[in-house]
């Protein structure tokens, strides 16, 4: 069996429900371990691991103040998903209306033939 490994990956990542949520509140501002544990109800270790596995996809950064560690949205992979998720959506909505136009013709032609 061939394993991929999710290092890096912003869709893994992003899969889980809790790294979804850490990442909205990440979102607002700069947020410790302690305050993310306390907002998802989460346990310490937890919260550290799913922040590693963000970190790892580039969606966080850390930065240390004192003992604390600080954690911060970095928007740039999901801009990034966003935009080819924006690219794949235009290409199958140009796709379905051309099947819908093709279906309205093919009904009319049938309708015609009924006469």
């Amino acid at each position: 069996m061939v394993r991929t490994s999710t290092q890096g990956d912003v869709f893994a990542a992003i899969a889980d429900p809790t790294r979804r949520r850490l990442l909205e509140r990440i979102g607002n501002r700069e947020r410790s371990v302690a305050e993310l544990t306390a907002e998802v109800g989460a346990t310490v270790a937890n919260v550290s691991l799913h922040l590693q596995v963000l970190s790892r996809a580039g969606l966080v950064q850390r930065r240390p103040v004192g003992r604390q560690r600080l954690y911060r949205l970095n928007p740039t992979p999901l801009i990034i998903v966003a935009d080819w998720t924006a690219k794949l959506s235009a290409f199958w909505t140009e796709k379905l209306d051309g099947l819908v136009e093709l279906a309205e013709k093919l009904d009319a032609e049938t309708d015609r033939s009924d006469i």
